[in-house]
């Protein structure tokens, strides 16, 4: 927002002067409509509506215990994996009168430290973080904030206080061991981004093919996940592995993105080339054929975390520190 934009928003003044009364009397109506009389309430508060008041409230805040608000941080509003997530966490906060104040960080730890410091100036009551790793400053600050802080999508990491999750190593490895099962021997995992849950991610592929004296290979790329990223992947995976027999993704877009180069190229899916993804969104079923990919627990992860931070806010003891929630490997007909 320009100082231009700023200035065009409507104050305290700008009311007072369309009732013809004091600024003090705004504010006390703001405070406590009682606090006026009924006609000058009626006045004001169609005075309100007329120039389209919004009321600055990081002051009164600042200054009172609770602000109702929950700092919710995920890398990503593109990503669908996030925007369930995050459909889960606001249903539950608005049930309890709290209001989810939403950051991204695109994947930077910097830029996470820089969302978080805003966050807790506003005297958020607690933080939903989408990641277990931090700078030390981030974790220096939740500190001396001393609020309820939960931690998801990992089960694996070490939380600072709660962690809500899945493990996506072992995940990744279930994947990959019911490929080695059905007979395919050079799979390639493919793997955007490279944030902690796809490093995970990729350790558990590796475990699974070194597990069967298979050699791991891994092809990343720091780009964002997209269809149009899967197709351009699995061509340069297979300059460099010929051989290759299948592929695991890290999203579900990748796998859709290979599945469509493979038709375009006239490959056979999944005789001339197995296509794996992770996470079973819905377009991973609609498509033809269906994606093969693990089902991970989404909508859960995000409702449990705004429940336990609010049983917590409530003044409820942490009822477990970890909860490893369940996934299912779904075969589909690509593998």
């Amino acid at each position: 927002m320009t100082g231009k934009q700023k200035q065009l928003r409507p104050s305290l003044q700008h009311v007072a002067d369309e009732v013809g009364t004091t600024k003090m009397t705004i504010s006390r109506y703001l405070k406590d409509p009682e606090l006026v009389s009924e006609a000058l309430g009626k006045k004001i508060s169609a005075a309100l509506d007329k120039v389209g008041y919004i009321p600055n409230k990081a002051p009164g805040i600042l200054s009172k215990n609770q602000s109702h608000s929950i700092g919710v941080l995920v890398p990503s509003l593109t990503n669908q994996v996030f925007s369930e997530v995050i459909r889960e966490i606001e249903q539950v906060l608005e049930q309890h009168g709290y209001q989810p104040m939403l950051a991204h960080y695109g994947y930077s730890k910097d830029r996470e430290e820089d969302r978080i410091t805003t966050l807790l100036s506003y005297n958020v009551d607690g933080l939903i973080l989408s990641e277990s790793h931090h700078t030390e400053k981030v974790r220096k600050m939740i500190k001396v904030a001393g609020i309820p802080v939960v931690e998801i999508m990992d089960s694996v990491s070490p939380p600072m206080q709660q962690a809500i999750g899945y493990d996506n190593a072992e995940a990744s490895k279930a994947m990959t061991r019911r490929m080695i099962d059905k007979g395919y021997r050079c799979i390639v995992y493919l793997a955007a981004r490279m944030d902690e849950r796809t490093k995970l991610k990729i350790s558990g592929y590796e475990a699974a093919m070194q597990g069967a004296d298979l050699e791991p290979r891994v092809y990343t790329t720091e780009a964002a996940s997209s269809f149009s990223l899967g197709g351009q992947l699995l061509n340069s995976a297979r300059e460099q592995y010929p051989q290759m027999d299948g592929i695991i993704c890290t999203n579900d877009d990748l796998a859709i993105g290979a599945l469509f180069e493979c038709q375009r190229q006239g490959l056979r899916v999944p005789e001339d080339m197995a296509i794996a993804g992770f996470h079973n969104h819905n377009f991973a079923r609609e498509v033809v054929p269906r994606i093969a990919t693990v089902d991970t627990p989404r909508e859960a992860v995000g409702r449990i975390a705004a429940e336990q931070l609010i049983d917590r806010l409530n003044g409820k003891r942490m009822s477990k520190r970890i909860y490893s929630l369940d996934f299912t490997v779904v075969d589909g007909e690509t593998i």
